[in-house]
């Protein structure tokens, strides 16, 4: 048997693995939309921990993190930094996010946010509604392509980028469709533990095999091409994009969607914390895709067409590794890219329904039942979009997600407010959020940032003194946060 047919079927048994696991995790599991959104909020640790791996561990892990490594050196080590900063940030909010989300029902950030800060015709609902949809619709575009990728070129081309990719998004829509996050948590759990023993050893096989040794390979690099290994780097990443870059991603990480509703699902705010105790481990996962990136400097003599193909390069066309572990590492790669698809197509479907369905006259107070079928429905749609768009793959994509997360974190001002900060006024939530997202997209796709600092750093940081100063403008003496007084309505 030739070795991209041994490298298939490995993947295709792979594939039809997860499927299977994802499809029984609906068994024993009560029909309300409640149950498929939060997984009914009783989550353990196990299971959760690795959700909230998956959330933020995506293809960029396999393809993204190496591509960095190779092409800027040290600046990639940014993405480490504010993984293990952004448990900090949820230690401090998640469990209070948690506990309104038990207490009030809530399944999406847009209906916490828009109680908290009460608007004419939930119109802050909507507006978050639709911002979170349209940043989570690229996000899983990328991960889809990803997946196409590493199908196209760990099997030479026997199956192509559009077969990979479908492959890849069917096998996701059909378990998110029939089981919701108990079919994510479970799949996430092993796809999890793949990810991990994969990532571990190619990187370690892959220093051994061509240096001896991941200290040898080190010691090349600095006779080599020592600028890799200090800032700023290859590419002159300064220290002020390098910082900046680190406290948006930190804390913007909370803001994301599909992290943000996972904090409703925990059993309980101690197994919230026990998660994020343990959470930093998981960046171990980044080290050894790290170490391959590095060594694509000293391997590839002439440049990829992109730099997110490095970790592909070596491990099929330098490395000598045998097609079957070749076929193991694709399917490594691929859990990283279909456990966040999987979450993404899920929380995109129920915000679609939840905060933008309920405002059209045809579907206003309709019934949990048709909300969770509409739910599903939804799944099937924007995975499909997603899929046409990895398709398509425009060029704007990578410019329009990084400018969604400058967007993401604009939230984050009215949401410190919300949850501990009693002068917080809706008109001071609004008006931050306004100027914040106008300012990051003005430097986003407008003019330079100053001082190269992140476009999502400097709306954030004109967001926040607008919103202080509105908020002591417009607010009224008040003993408790919008959320504490929310809590009191209980």
């Amino acid at each position: 048997m030739s070795d991209p047919l041994i490298i298939t079927g490995i993947t295709i048994a792979y594939l039809a693995i997860v499927l299977t696991v994802g499809l029984r995790a609906r068994h024993n599991q009560s029909s309300s939309l409640e149950s498929y959104v939060t997984g009914g909020r009783h989550m353990g640790l196990l299971v959760l921990f690795f959700i909230l791996g998956a959330e933020v561990f995506s293809a960029f892990a396999f393809l993204g993190g190496p591509g960095w490594a190779y092409s800027r050196g040290a600046p990639a080590l940014y993405i480490i930094a504010y993984i293990t900063l952004s448990v900090v940030v949820w230690w401090f909010m998640a469990p209070y996010i948690s506990r309104l989300g038990r207490s009030h029902g809530y399944l999406t950030q847009a209906e916490l946010l828009s109680a908290c800060y009460p608007t004419r015709n939930n119109f802050l609902g909507l507006f978050i509604g639709v911002i979170s949809v349209l940043a989570m619709i690229p996000y899983m575009t990328i991960q889809i392509a990803g997946a196409g990728l590493l199908f196209e070129a760990a099997t030479s081309g026997t199956i192509p980028f559009w077969l990979g990719s479908l492959l890849a998004c069917g096998v996701v829509t059909a378990y998110v469709y029939a089981s919701g996050l108990q079919g994510i948590g479970w799949t996430n759990l092993l796809q999890g533990i793949m990810m991990v023993a994969v990532a571990w050893f190619l990187g370690l096989a892959t220093a051994d095999q061509l240096f001896g040794g991941i200290g040898e390979m080190f010691r090349e690099l600095q006779r080599e091409a020592p600028e890799y290994l200090t800032m700023p780097g290859a590419t002159g990443m300064g220290w002020g994009a390098f910082s900046t870059a680190i406290l948006v991603s930190a804390l913007g990480c909370v803001m994301w969607p599909h992290i943000f509703m996972k904090f409703y699902s925990a059993k309980s705010e101690r197994t919230l914390k026990r998660v994020f105790v343990l959470y930093p481990l998981y960046s171990y996962l980044l080290i050894p895709l790290l170490i391959i990136g590095f060594a694509g400097v000293l391997l590839i003599d002439t440049p990829l067409d992109s730099a997110d193909r490095v970790l592909l390069t070596i491990v099929v066309e330098i490395a000598d590794f045998p097609a079957w572990l070749v076929g193991l590492a694709l399917s490594g790669a691929l859990a990283a890219a279909m456990s966040t698809a999987a979450n993404l197509a899920h929380t995109s479907a129920t915000i679609l329904v939840r905060d933008v369905g309920q405002h059209l006259p045809s579907l206003r107070g309709m019934s949990d039942q048709k909300s969770l079928k509409l739910t599903r429905y939804g799944v099937v749609l924007l995975s499909f979009l997603a899929y046409l768009l990895a398709l398509a793959n425009p060029g704007s994509l990578v410019s329009l997600l990084l400018g969604a997360y400058g967007i993401i974190v604009q939230l984050l001002p009215m949401l410190i407010g919300a949850l501990f900060w009693r002068r917080a006024s809706k008109a001071g939530a609004l008006a931050g959020l306004a100027v914040g997202a106008f300012i990051t997209l003005l430097l986003e796709f407008g003019i330079d940032a100053p001082f190269g600092w992140h476009a999502g750093f400097c709306g954030l940081l004109v967001n926040s003194i607008v919103f202080i100063a509105a908020s002591m403008a417009t607010a009224s003496t008040s003993q408790h946060s919008p959320a504490q007084a929310l809590s009191e309505t209980r």
